[in-house]
């Protein structure tokens, strides 16, 4: 007899993994199909998939998914059977890690389970959210509406994520080059100087002195100086994986000066656009907010959605908890009441999204523009204080000569 790795998605939709001792793969797969079980894999050796243990980039893992979704609404749409359109969007795809994860999507559906919860299996590129919404959509027989919310959804928070990382590029990208530039001036063009400098034996001004030492201290000490910088980054990097070290991180990222509140508005427009797509099939609320928050990236904000959670239990609305909770804006809450009033609920959270997307936008140049001409004044003053420091010394060395 041998052990048997085996994975296998529950009724709940959740995967499950582990051994069986037994004589061959298929008493394994019965034995799993006994326990209620649909097995995924059966195998000697743990099965190594890029999905499951090493997940392909985000960045090309959003694409896949947003591709995936649009297709499968468009199919569904043209009246085309759910395990036929997953085929069909399967063939279409060009990467062959993610054509392998929709053809076990589809085996997994073939096998007697719902889409979402073959969806399910991979939750690295299914969210909560993501799953819940299809679940919601075979209940109400609308899985094509469903889809063509979704994909709108996926569209929007990537169109989003892209303008705020193409819009840091260029500050970012300042700093590091007027920060190289310094080290390169520090490092190879000052200790050339240095040396014409203590040949000449003249009294140098302050400022050539503070350089120079500046630039003994780096060639002697820049390499303990780096591994310091490193292990204070790696020792911080772990505390902010820490539940405590994050939550600290979130909250002071929220009190940057301008940033924080371009952060502040990108989370409460992705918590708007989730609920809007959740509520407006019929997902019961308090779900919603409990699926909507475990999408955003700011655990501060999402905390406080535990709070606005009981509010709702309680029979207070959405709109006066939130307001109580402090961690959106204020805007946010009287959008909510009046959709509370109307019973537009649905509606005013869509609304609410474009609003704090828009107003993204806004913060995000607000900040650029501010941002890019102090980085590029400050790498002036530094480079142009370690030049003039330079020129003292040369003309001190002139005036001796004359």
């Amino acid at each position: 007899m041998t052990n048997f790795y085996f994975r296998a998605v529950a009724s709940d939709g959740r995967l499950r993994t582990g051994t069986i001792h037994a004589d061959t793969e298929r008493f394994v797969a019965q034995e799993l199909r006994r326990q209620g079980l649909t097995p995924v894999y059966v195998g000697s050796e743990p099965k190594k998939s890029f999905e499951l243990k090493l997940p392909v980039f985000t960045a090309g893992k959003r694409k896949d998914v947003l591709f995936f979704t649009q297709e499968l609404s468009t199919l569904l749409s043209a009246g085309i059977p759910v395990d036929r359109a997953l085929s069909i969007t399967g063939e279409l795809n060009d990467r062959a890690s993610f054509r392998s994860l929709v053809q076990n999507v589809l085996r997994v559906l073939k096998g007697g389970k719902s889409l979402a919860d073959s969806l399910a299996t991979y939750p690295q590129h299914f969210s909560e959210l993501y799953v819940n919404m299809v679940r919601a959509g075979e209940a109400s027989g609308s899985l094509a509406a469903v889809f063509e919310r979704l994909a709108e959804f996926e569209r929007t928070r990537d169109d989003l994520r892209s303008y705020i990382m193409s819009s840091m590029a260029y500050p970012c990208l300042l700093m590091l080059v007027g920060a190289g530039s310094i080290l390169v001036l520090m490092n190879f063009v000052v200790p050339r100087f240095a040396s014409v400098f203590e040949q000449s034996r003249i009294e140098m001004p302050l400022p050539t002195k503070i350089l120079l030492e500046g630039s003994k201290f780096l060639q002697s000490y820049g390499g303990i100086a780096l591994a310091v910088l490193l292990a204070t980054a790696i020792a911080l990097y772990s505390y902010v994986r820490t539940t405590a070290g994050r939550l600290w991180w979130d909250t002071l990222r929220l009190r940057i000066p301008v940033l924080g509140d371009a952060m502040r508005k990108a989370e409460t427009a992705r918590f708007a656009r989730a609920m809007g797509t959740l509520v407006s099939h019929t997902v019961p609320l308090v779900q919603s907010i409990g699926i909507a928050g475990a999408i955003l990236n700011n655990r501060r904000i999402s905390n406080s959605l535990e709070a606005v959670s009981l509010g709702v239990k309680r029979g207070e609305g959405i709109a006066a908890p939130m307001r109580r909770a402090g961690q959106f804006p204020p805007l946010a809450a009287h959008l909510l009441a009046v959709g509370e009033e109307t019973g537009r609920l649905d509606q005013m959270f869509m609304r609410m999204a474009d609003i704090y997307e828009s107003e993204t936008r806004t913060a995000i140049r607000r900040f650029t523009s501010l941002f890019e001409p102090l980085v590029i004044l400050a790498m002036g003053l530094i480079i142009g204080t370690l030049i003039l420091s330079m020129l003292l010394a040369i003309v001190s060395m002139n005036d001796v000569a004359m």
